[in-house]
């Protein structure tokens, strides 16, 4: 599982519902939601 930061809770969490995205400039991200308050998370660089 990727972990990512949480910006509402101020922590970092387990992304959930994972999935690859790739950005305009061709770089690889994850966005996914936050499992305690269900804020869209998002990192990037591969996972």
């Amino acid at each position: 599982m990727t972990t990512g930061y949480c910006v509402k809770c101020r922590t970092k969490r387990e992304i959930q519902g994972a999935t690859a995205v790739t950005l305009k400039n061709g770089k690889p991200a994850t966005k996914g939601s936050c499992p305690t308050c269900s804020t869209t998370m998002f990192r990037i660089g591969k996972g």
